[in-house]
């Protein structure tokens, strides 16, 4: 059975599980250590996997004014695609107003100074004080920040630092071949992490808050539809098919375990080896986009905090809207690519709204879900702008993206 299939077994044999023990504690609490072992030996690759692919990336793109250029393209690219996300996500929560019926007596508001501090003091944390204590907290932006910094110290140091180089280029292979054994628990996380969440929460807890759920689906499939397909075919000019067959792979890692960083080695080899985009491109970009590139995040949170304002009859005025655009695509930006921390990050959106964070826990049951559907466009957006950035620097083979098949 090919490995995918075994995802998907494991998925649905986790629903199935779920029902089962609902509100079992003992044992669920068994099976979610399971599922976060996982987890963990996922995100125990993330940061050598992202550090090695942004310097090997970045050195083998010799010439300086490709770097940029790339670079500009790269990071253009994932600010327009966030913020169309989160028009999608206004335009699709006040078309259905899903919070408009609850009519919550709203407790006193977060204080817009608190939230501005806030916000400063994110800015201000990407900035690496320790690059090994950045790897031991897995501080993803601040690991970017350094590999980027010591990417530009190799191409300076030129011939000198090439066993330097070497050595990177090396750790890239291990952590590639660590992948692949990493890899082969997946069906067992899977079950873990679905049967954890489908036990925990159960099927009536969540039929309140469906709307909530409809609104997120169908914004992120606009997302994908429109936008991500659009972008394929008129803007790096190849079919769309192709893409998806050859994403599949990633798109059922996302799903399942709702996170980005987790789901990026498996991106990685999907954009190598069904894409045709070359170790440099895919590596440079999808590595940065794993951490500021959060389309599906955006989208959560936009509708999340619209119907927080909803729920407890809180106008939200054009100000608002505009402190909505900007707190969200900062906060996308820095959200973290693992389960759940898409909800933490959801709190500076609110404060910054003067939204109560009472609201949050509102949500909170269905956050998981709401991962599982961001995350899929989460990668689904890294890997349209990779084909894209590697189309315009023709860095991509057009014969083995239009020879992916469904089944391989």
């Amino acid at each position: 059975m090919k490995p995918w299939l075994k995802i998907i077994v494991g998925l649905v044999l986790g629903v199935i599980t779920g029902l089962i023990l609902h509100q079992q504690t003992h044992i669920l609490s068994l099976v979610g250590k399971v599922g976060k072992a996982f987890i963990d030996l996922l995100k125990m690759l993330v940061g050598l996997i992202v550090f090695s692919s942004l310097v090997t990336g970045m050195c083998h793109i010799n010439d300086p004014k490709k770097l940029g250029r790339i670079g500009v393209r790269t990071l253009t690219f994932y600010v327009i695609t966030t913020i169309i996300a989160i028009g999608i996500g206004l335009s699709v929560v006040y078309t259905v107003q899903p919070g408009s019926s609850l009519h919550l007596v709203s407790p006193e508001r977060a204080k817009d100074v608190e939230s501005s501090k806030t916000l400063i003091d994110f800015i201000f944390s990407i900035v690496p004080s320790n690059p090994f204590k950045s790897f031991a907290e897995g501080n993803i932006l601040q690991i970017i920040v350094f590999a980027v910094l010591f990417a530009f110290a190799i191409t300076l140091a030129k011939g000198k630092a090439k066993p330097v180089l070497n050595v990177i280029e090396s750790l890239g292979d291990v952590m590639s071949h660590l992948t692949h054994i990493v890899m082969r628990f997946a069906p067992y996380g899977v079950f873990a992490l679905i049967a954890t969440s489908v036990g925990t929460i159960g099927l009536r807890a969540i039929l309140p808050l469906l709307w909530v759920v409809v609104c997120i689906f169908s914004a992120c499939l606009i997302q994908i539809a429109l936008i991500f397909a659009a972008s394929l075919r008129f803007l790096a000019r190849v079919k769309i098919a192709p893409f998806f067959k050859g994403m599949k792979d990633a798109i059922v890692v996302a799903f399942t375990t709702s996170s980005s960083s987790a789901t990026l080695p498996v991106s990685l080899e999907c954009a190598r080896d069904h894409l045709g985009l070359s170790p440099d491109i895919s590596g440079f970009v999808l590595s940065l986009g794993s951490t500021i590139n959060m389309n599906g995040t955006a989208i959560g949170q936009a509708i999340l905090s619209i119907f927080i304002a909803q729920a407890y009859g809180i106008e939200v005025t054009f100000t608002n809207i505009l402190i909505l655009f900007v707190t969200t695509l900062v906060s996308a930006i820095g959200t973290a690519g693992i389960p759940g921390s898409g909800l933490l990050m959801l709190s500076i959106v609110v404060n910054a709204m003067g939204l109560p964070e009472a609201g949050i826990l509102l949500i909170a049951g269905i956050d998981r879900f709401r991962d599982m559907f961001g995350t899929v466009v989460n990668i689904l957006g890294d890997a349209v702008t990779a084909v894209y950035v590697a189309k315009k620097e023709g860095q991509m083979d057009e014969e083995k993206y239009h020879a992916t098949t469904w089944i391989e």
